[in-house]
């Protein structure tokens, strides 16, 4: 049942102002539109990742490495391990929110999906910079 009753306070914002970005998560369409972003630029970096194992395929440590090593790879190799956990926290985050309903327990999991992505993100950029910058030594 609605509540018709008028506002004690007084207010200058709009009512619109006043629900923006309380929906049943407490945001807006940020995230929704993050997430589709991610997911497009998965694409074409997906695709150069593949080209790229796909080039190093059957070759020697010290091929593999000079390819890795050369700026434009190492760059979309990066972009595409920033865009790639960040689409994969995100989309975690949506199936604990929509999923988990105790509330301490879907915190625990966020932070735990959070720092499980952060980990995975720093793990796969050291190897990359590691393998990058080796060529050159």
């Amino acid at each position: 049942m609605a509540d018709n009753r008028p506002e004690i306070r007084p207010s200058i914002r709009t009512p619109r102002a006043r629900v923006s970005g309380l929906g049943p998560a407490h945001h807006g369409t940020r995230e929704w539109w993050m997430h589709r972003v991610t997911a497009v630029s998965n694409v074409p970096l997906v695709l150069a990742f593949v080209v790229i194992v796909a080039l190093m395929a059957g070759r020697p440590y010290p091929e593999a490495a000079a390819l890795v090593s050369h700026p434009l790879v190492a760059i979309l190799l990066i972009l595409g391990v920033l865009s790639v956990t960040n689409h994969m926290r995100m989309g975690l985050q949506i199936v604990i929110e929509d999923y988990v309903h105790d509330k301490g327990l879907r915190i625990a999991a966020v932070i735990a999906n959070n720092f499980y992505c952060v980990v995975v993100a720093v793990a796969c950029l050291y190897a990359i910079v590691r393998v990058s910058l080796r060529a050159f030594a």
